[in-house]
């Protein structure tokens, strides 16, 4: 396995593009795309006329050609939609994926792999959330048609992946336990590569994989129990951007609200290090220092997020990056990590900002509507079967599904504010745009540091030159 020194953090959903890993990967170190939503990605970006023709010269590359010319005839707008229509909606999906959401999840994937490894030998990475679990299966698969190198999950305890990518890797089918909550029976996914694989001249790699921990006790039973090989480590504090582990114990809030974390947060490095498997450090590392400091701990390197997501490829809207780094010059803009904001119920820091949900009067004037259901949670019913319910939701649905109403107070929608903030804002009925919900790390110093040294705005080149900064003595 490559060990960058460098990995680019898989900040989802979209704004760790395709264009973005790739300027990472052609320097040598590990660009990594974000796994997340990338079927609602790849059908918007088909009905906005997919400027340049990217998805399309990708698509023609995926192995099912009758896959790919079914997503065109389905979702491509030639000159690309007006902005007062609406995206063309996907139907919520659960535990049975049919072939055709299969498919678009398998091409998806492959399509923003393929585009960050064109035109490069270098390696490139996708990472995924464990709590975001139906569509898991046929994404690591499309990944891997597409010659992913890494896979990185957080967000839970991903013990099955290993086992998953091996038998992928070897063609074969792979299921996954559910997490369903008050089940009562074990509910399981399940995926078969064999449509995908007959006919098809394709060689299936198993691509290292790198789990997000936040202990050494996580840690420990990656490498030690997971169901496969565990390759490395990143090695996330809660300084760290998009969601948090909570702290350990009972949760206590500070004078702003926010969780307070203490010494038994603090990962203990020097065991992870005696776990004898590389590992990178994240959360606020984003400086030369910094990076000498965890290399001279046993690390190989760092993972950094933010930095990268206010540089010139990053998937960002252009108009709202130049908004948030405007805020951040003036003052205006800071990070709160929100232990309520995310229908997970993990702690998520949200960058405050004018004009998005991290707006508490512009969140509540919101419509509430779950139409992307990637954050639903699964549950069981009182007959047995299997249910989906988002504290994000109208109030009165999710409590008519078992929901308790404190689980929904705080809540926004994350999966919408995340499109919105690539430019893929869904309007709902009656007119209104959904708005962005912007996330970064605790540590906006590195972006300032950046734009001071290019006040036009900065590439990803500019970040890993910064990083790999000599440091003095």
């Amino acid at each position: 396995m490559d060990t960058p020194t460098i990995i680019q953090g898989g900040m989802g959903a979209g704004v760790s593009s395709w264009r973005l890993a790739r300027a990472v990967s052609e320097r040598g170190h590990l660009g990594v795309v974000a796994g997340t939503a990338l079927d609602v990605i790849l059908v918007r970006r088909l009905q906005l006329g997919d400027p340049g023709g990217h998805m399309r010269r990708a698509l023609a590359h995926f192995p099912v050609p009758e896959v790919a010319r079914g997503i065109l005839a389905r979702f491509f707008r030639a000159g690309g939609k007006s902005r007062e229509e609406a995206f063309q909606g996907l139907p919520l999906a659960g535990a049975e994926l049919g072939r055709e959401r299969c498919d678009l999840i398998v091409a998806a994937n492959f399509v923003e792999v393929w585009l960050a490894r064109e035109g490069h030998s270098g390696s490139v990475g996708i990472n995924y959330l464990e709590k975001i679990q139906f569509p898991t299966l046929p994404s690591l698969f499309g990944a891997m048609l597409a010659g992913v190198t890494h896979v990185l999950m957080g967000a839970g305890i991903p013990t099955a992946i290993p086992g998953i990518l091996d038998r992928l890797a070897a063609g074969l089918p792979a299921q996954l336990d559910l997490s369903v909550l008050g089940a009562e029976r074990k509910f399981q996914l399940a995926f078969d590569p064999a449509p995908y694989l007959e006919g098809a001249a394709v060689e299936l790699g198993r691509p290292a994989f790198l789990a997000i921990v936040s202990s050494h006790t996580v840690a420990s039973v990656m490498v030690r129990k997971a169901s496969g090989r565990t390759d490395g480590l990143v090695v996330e504090g809660n300084l760290a951007g998009g969601h948090n582990a909570p702290p350990r114990g009972r949760m206590e809030k500070d004078e702003r609200g926010e969780p307070v974390y203490g010494a038994r947060d603090l990962p203990d490095v020097d065991a992870i290090a005696a776990l004898g498997v590389p590992f990178w450090l994240a959360g606020s590392c984003a400086s030369p220092v910094r990076l000498a400091e965890a290399r001279a701990r046993g690390a190989a390197g760092i993972q950094v997020g933010t930095a990268f997501a206010f540089c010139e490829e990053s998937g960002l809207d252009p108009v709202l990056r130049r908004h948030a780094i405007d805020a951040m010059r003036r003052g205006d803009a800071a990070v709160f990590t929100d232990p309520v904001a995310s229908p997970t119920g993990f702690p998520f820091k949200v960058l405050e900002l004018s004009g998005t949900l991290a707006d508490d009067e512009l969140s509540r004037d919101r419509r509430r509507i779950c139409d992307l259901g990637y954050l639903r949670q699964a549950y069981q019913r009182p007959d047995g079967s299997l249910g989906w319910r988002c504290p994000g939701e109208p109030v009165g649905i999710f409590v008519q599904k078992g929901g308790r109403l404190s689980e929904t107070l705080g809540r926004k929608c994350v999966c919408n504010g995340l499109m919105a903030n690539i430019g893929m804002a869904q309007r709902q009925k009656g007119g209104s745009e959904e708005l962005p919900l912007l996330t970064c790390g605790a540590d906006l110093d590195v972006v300032e540091t950046m734009m001071a040294a290019h006040p036009g705005g900065y590439r990803a080149e500019d970040v890993l030159d910064y990083l790999l900064t000599p440091v003095p003595g």
